[in-house]
């Protein structure tokens, strides 16, 4: 079996100047957009559904559809093309947990066996990333997005932005309000052991 190398993203420009080409139909142009922006995509998506990889694999089959079939509302004067399709990915996956009932369920992935040395430190540091992943998924979509994208992906409010369609500042509401619910969870588990 052969491993495919995980392709760089592309610069800002590099991305534009795809989006511009596949907007005329390039199909090979596409084909490289799709490599430059489906893992991004499938992070984001995965960490906002709360862990459910089956339906960020699908938020990113429609988005990456979307990038084709809606190239032509692309304007690069209005934002980036990364931008753009993070802000399709969060709609995706807001539009799906509006959908669903709310559950509460424990990505799994955070439950690995580490390398670390100290069995104990080891239960610990899992214990504490099942407690807050559980507490995340009990956040609404769209602060579990922001959380997710500050401090998931590194973008920046003005990123956060654009892709949830309101101003930097209600981003740094969002959050605020995130991160104090997250701290209200966890110690009232705490307490409550």
């Amino acid at each position: 079996m052969t491993v495919q190398p995980v392709p760089p993203i592309l610069p800002p420009d590099d991305l534009r100047g795809l989006m511009l080409r596949v907007q005329d139909g390039d199909r090979t142009a596409f084909s490289t957009l799709v490599r430059a922006l489906e893992g991004q995509g499938l992070r984001l998506a995965d960490r906002t559904l709360g862990g459910d990889r089956a339906a960020a694999e699908d938020v990113v089959q429609v988005a990456l559809t979307r990038l084709w079939t809606m190239a032509d509302r692309f304007d690069a004067a209005r934002g980036s093309v990364g931008g753009w399709y993070r802000r399709i990915i969060v709609n995706l996956c807001l539009d799906r947990q509006r959908a669903r009932r709310p559950m509460v369920a424990i990505d799994e992935a955070y439950d690995l066996a580490s390398g670390e040395a100290d069995p104990e430190a080891a239960a610990i540091a899992g214990d504490e990333r099942a407690r807050l992943a559980a507490a995340m998924a009990r956040l609404n979509a769209r602060q579990r997005a922001a959380i997710q994208m500050f401090h998931g992906e590194g973008l920046s409010m003005a990123e956060i932005a654009e892709a949830m369609e309101t101003s930097p500042k209600a981003v740094e509401g969002l959050l605020g309000r995130a991160r104090m619910e997250l701290r209200m969870m966890l110690a009232e588990e705490a307490m409550s052991e």
